[in-house]
């Protein structure tokens, strides 16, 4: 089984919305890191040299590669990363290797079975 790692940063309000959008689209699991801070195109404005920018959540997920790019999108149509420019961005890796998945394998193969 081959599995990919989907990376995505998000504004804090919007993380719950885009972590259950995966689970649904087939995620079994993620790991949020919380207060990331991002700097886009333009550099956020400070007052007294406190960023005014809301906080940023890092959802790290690996996926199988036959669910990733459904679940990806799916991330990306939630959080509104298209539509509004500076609500988050998402893409996926490669895993080369993966341990510890192994009580999450019998779930996963029996939602792709048809896909394999």
């Amino acid at each position: 089984m081959k599995f990919k790692m989907i990376i995505a940063l998000v504004s804090d309000d919007v993380t719950d919305k885009v972590v259950k959008a995966a689970r649904e689209s087939g995620a079994t699991g993620c790991t949020v890191l919380t207060n990331a801070r991002g700097e886009g195109l333009r550099k956020t404005k400070t007052f007294l040299g406190l960023d005014l920018s809301g906080a940023r959540d890092l959802i790290l997920t690996v996926v199988e590669q036959h669910l990733a790019k459904g679940i990806l999108e799916t991330m990306a149509k939630v959080g509104s990363f298209e539509e509004k420019p500076g609500s988050g961005v998402a893409f996926m890796l490669d895993v080369e290797d993966a341990v510890g998945l192994a009580s999450q394998i019998g779930t996963i193969s029996t939602e792709i079975k048809d896909e394999i």
